[in-house]
C-alpha cells in the first residue's frame, strides 16, 4: 500500500469576482451623486470620543495574522471616520510595525506573518516580521480589540504578560483590559464578539477537552476549555456596567456559530476519491481486505463502526471517536481466536508468531474508530494530513517489529490511522459549541436590553451569509473559503469587506436604537471599495 494523497484544490481568487458579482445597483443608470440625502444627524448618540473593545475582529485581524494595513481596515476604524461626520474625535490604534503580520523576539520569530493567496491556496509569505514583541506603544488608544482574549480575560491584570498583543499597548504591567478601555472615558462604545474566543480554542483543536492544566474531560465546561456560561454572564455583566458607568451608550455584537465558519467547512468528511486519485484506487481492494478482518467484529458490536472503501465514489476518511466504547480488547480476542488471522498476516509477510503484536496494535488502533459522516467537521489543517503515511506512528510500529513497508502500509492518516481527536469535531463535541454560544447570546442580549443598548445580531449575518449568501452592494458573500469573499484565508477571521459588512449593520442599530440617520444620509461603507485579500508586496 502506498502513500495515499489528494490535494485540496482551491478556485482561483480570479474567479471570485465572477463569483461574487451577483447584483449590480448601477442598472438604472443612477449613481449616489443622482441621490438627494438628508444631513447626518447622531441623535441621541455622542461620538466625541469613541472606545471599540473586543478580540481578534475588533482588531481587525485577517488572514491568521494583525498588521497595519487589516488595522486600518477594521470596523472600528471604519466607524470612527463616519463619526467623525457627526461630531467624532480622533480615533487611535496599536498599529503593528508592518504588514508582514506576525511577532519577533530579537530575531527569532515568535508568531508567523500572514497568509496571502498563491494562486492555489493560502500559503504563508515569505517574510519575517518586525513587530518586536517587547515594543510597548505609548498610549492611550482607542481600539482595545485584543486577539485571542476570552471574556474572563478581560478583567485579569497583567493580561499583558500572557497575551503580546495586549501587551504592547497596557497603560502598564499590572493593567486589565477593561480597565485600559474604561479609563479612556469613552462617549461611545462597541463591545464586539465577546465570547467568540471561549469557544473557539476548543473548535480549533478538535474538541480536545484540554483545560489550562493540560488534563482531559469532557464533561464540565471549565474542563473543555470552554468558559461556564454562568462565569461569562457574570463577566458580562461588568464589563458593560463598566462601559456604561460614565453614561456612554454603544453597541454590542452576540456572536456567531462559529462552526459555520470555512475553518471547519472547507474539508470534505470524504475526500478519499478514486476517481481523483489513481492511486487510492489501485489500493482499495487491499483496504477492503484489511477491514475486513475487523468488519465482522464491529458488525457484532456496532455496525456503524464497520469500514468499506468504494472504487467509485468518494470514501469518508477513518476518524477516532472518543464518544464510542473502546472496544479494543474485543478486536485482540475475536482476531486471536479466528482462524483466518494466520492468512490475514501472511499476506504482509508475517508469520503467524506475530498474531499476538498484530493483534494488540489493531485492536489498540481501531477501539474506538469509524468511518465520517457529513455530520462530522474537519478543521482547515487537517486538508495537509489526510492520506499522507504518519512518519512517528509509522516508526512505532517498525519499533514493535514489523518492516518498514508494513509500518508504511498501516500509518495513512484518515485511511488505516485514524484521525485522531484534534482534527475533527463530532457531533457532540458541535453541541457542546452550540450550547455555550447560545448561551453567551442570551446573556448578551439580556444585558443589551436592560442596559438600552443597540444590538447587532452578529449570528444572524454568518448564518444568512453561510446558508444562502449575504447581499451587500454589488455583491452576494457567503463563507467560503477564498471565494466567498467574507472569510479570510485563515478560516475563521473575516476580510476587510467582510469588516464593512459589520460597520454597515453597527450603524443601522444605532440608527434604529439612538435615532441618528447613517443610512438614510448616504453614510454606510461600501464594502466593495476594501478588498477581498492582500497581495504579497504588502510588506
Amino acid at each position: 500500500m502506498k502513500n495515499i494523497t489528494r490535494d485540496f484544490k482551491y478556485i482561483c481568487l480570479l474567479a471570485a469576482s465572477i463569483t461574487l458579482s451577483a447584483c449590480s445597483s448601477d442598472d438604472d443608470g443612477a449613481t449616489n451623486a443622482d441621490i438627494q440625502y438628508p444631513e447626518l444627524v447622531s441623535g441621541d448618540a455622542n461620538f466625541s470620543k469613541y472606545v471599540s473593545v473586543g478580540a481578534s475582529f475588533t482588531a481587525g485581524y485577517t488572514d491568521g495574522a494583525l498588521f497595519a494595513a487589516a488595522q486600518n481596515n477594521s470596523f472600528p476604524n471604519m466607524l470612527s471616520q463616519k463619526f467623525a461626520l457627526a461630531g467624532g474625535g480622533t480615533f487611535t490604534q496599536p498599529l503593528m510595525a508592518d504588514n508582514i503580520g506576525g511577532f519577533v523576539a530579537g530575531p527569532t520569530v515568535i508568531l508567523n506573518p500572514r497568509l496571502y493567496f498563491n494562486g492555489s491556496g493560502p500559503t504563508l509569505l515569505d517574510a519575517t516580521p518586525t513587530t518586536q514583541i517587547t515594543d510597548v506603544l505609548s498610549g492611550p488608544f482607542n481600539n482595545y480589540g485584543v486577539p485571542g482574549l476570552k471574556s474572563f480575560h478581560l478583567a485579569v491584570p497583567g493580561y499583558g504578560f500572557a497575551n503580546p498583543y495586549f501587551g504592547r499597548m497596557a497603560s502598564s504591567a499590572g493593567a486589565t483590559v477593561i480597565g485600559d478601555a474604561t479609563a479612556a472615558s469613552g462617549t461611545f462604545f462597541t463591545l464586539s464578539e465577546i465570547g467568540g474566543n471561549d469557544v473557539l480554542e476548543y473548535a480549533l483543536s478538535g474538541g480536545t477537552g484540554i483545560d489550562q492544566t493540560g488534563n482531559p474531560d469532557a464533561t464540565t465546561y471549565a474542563k473543555e476549555d470552554i468558559t461556564d456560561p454562568t462565569l461569562f454572564a457574570s463577566v458580562y455583566n461588568t464589563v458593560v456596567t463598566a462601559l456604561t458607568a460614565n453614561g456612554a451608550k454603544g453597541v454590542v455584537t452576540n456572536i456567531p456559530y462559529i462552526t459555520s465558519l470555512a475553518h471547519f467547512t472547507t474539508v470534505p468528511y470524504n475526500p478519499l476519491d478514486p476517481n481523483e486519485n489513481a492511486n487510492f484506487a489501485s489500493q482499495v481492494p487491499t483496504l477492503n481486505n484489511v477491514f475486513g478482518a475487523l468488519n465482522p467484529i464491529f458488525e457484532a458490536v456496532d455496525p456503524t463502526r464497520t469500514i468499506v472503501f468504494s472504487q467509485t465514489e468518494p470514501s469518508p476518511v477513518v476518524i477516532k471517536d472518543e464518544s464510542l466504547t473502546d472496544i479494543s480488547t474485543i478486536i485482540t480476542t475475536q482476531l486471536l481466536a479466528s482462524p483466518t488471522f494466520p492468512a490475514f498476516l501472511a499476506q504482509f509477510g508475517l508469520p503467524p508468531a506475530a498474531a499476538p503484536l498484530v493483534a494488540g496494535l489493531l485492536g489498540q488502533t481501531f477501539g474506538q474508530t469509524r468511518q465520517a459522516t457529513a455530520n462530522d467537521l474537519f478543521v482547515l489543517p487537517s486538508s495537509r494530513i489526510i492520506g499522507k503515511v504518519n512518519q512517528t506512528y509509522a516508526g512505532f510500529l517498525e519499533a514493535q517489529g514489523l518492516s518498514n513497508t508494513v509500518a508504511r502500509q498501516f500509518a495513512v492518516e484518515g485511511v488505516t490511522l485514524p484521525l485522531e481527536d484534534k482534527w475533527v469535531l463530532i457531533p457532540t463535541e458541535q453541541t457542546a459549541i452550540k450550547n455555550a454560544t447560545d448561551a453567551y447570546n442570551a446573556t448578551i442580549q439580556s444585558v443589551a436590553t436592560d442596559k438600552g443598548l443597540a444590538m447587532v445580531d452578529f449570528k444572524g449575518i454568518l448564518d444568512e451569509a453561510a446558508a444562502t449568501g449575504y447581499a451587500s452592494g454589488n455583491y452576494i458573500y457567503d463563507t467560503a473559503l477564498v471565494t466567498g469573499g467574507l472569510i479570510s484565508l485563515d478560516g475563521v477571521h473575516l476580510t476587510a469587506r467582510g469588516y464593512a459588512i459589520i460597520a454597515n449593520e453597527i450603524m443601522k442599530a444605532i440608527d434604529a436604537t439612538y435615532g441618528s440617520n447613517f443610512e438614510a444620509s448616504g453614510n454606510l461603507v461600501d464594502p466593495g471599495n476594501f478588498p477581498t485579500n492582500y497581495p504579497p508586496t504588502l510588506r
